[in-house]
């Protein structure tokens, strides 16, 4: 899916990395990852999901983020700086992908109507997600990276869902440091946006 920050991680590290990665187009909504072929390479019915030559199958955006940096510049090789990127890709995925992505799903790509009976929780998914990216912020103040020091898996992790957090209704302006580490990802050779395949 184009609009999902979790194919976009994939998308981009493989793009920075020169590994070619033939692509399924499942578009949001048309029920496709919920088919019986689907379901059979990931019973949890979701996207991304990596498929090697040899027919395994990688499932969760950050496992296959790990898997593509595996021995490269993008994979931290010391003990600690990999347990930091490790530590930031889990908090992703537990503290914020669930609000911010969220909100950017339901305020930016479901029907009025379907947002209709979630509008009562887009209050929640701002606190938390603006939790989330305050501590991001403090962390970003003091480092330019989420882990040893540099450019790696841990960032993209992070700016799958962070650069287009407006779109679910975050006021990004309030995070200078968060800002400028947009501006320094956007900067990294090879880096492709969004909507870019």
């Amino acid at each position: 899916m184009m609009v999902s920050g979790n194919c976009y991680k994939v998308r981009l590290a493989a793009h920075q990395l020169g590994i070619p990665l033939v692509l399924q187009e499942y578009p949001f909504g048309s029920g496709k990852t919920r088919e019986a072929q689907f379901l059979a390479k990931n019973p949890n019915g979701r996207v991304p999901l990596l498929e090697l030559d040899d027919g395994r199958c990688l499932a969760e955006s950050n496992a296959i983020l790990a898997y593509l940096a595996e021995g490269t510049a993008l994979m931290p090789s010391d003990k600690w700086d990999r347990a930091q990127a490790l530590q930031w890709m889990f908090f992703e995925q537990n503290e914020h992908e669930p609000s911010v992505a969220v909100a950017r799903r339901w305020l930016a790509y479901e029907s009025p109507h379907a947002l209709a009976a979630k509008r009562h929780l887009v209050p929640e998914w701002h606190a938390r997600g603006n939790a989330a990216l305050a501590a991001m912020e403090s962390h970003l103040a003091k480092e330019s990276w989420f882990a040893g020091g540099r450019y790696s898996i841990a960032d993209i992790a992070l700016y799958g869902y962070t650069h287009c957090a407006e779109e679910g209704g975050f006021d990004l302006s309030i995070y200078p440091a968060l800002c400028a580490w947009l501006e320094r990802v956007k900067g990294e050779p090879r880096h492709i946006p969004l909507h870019e395949s």
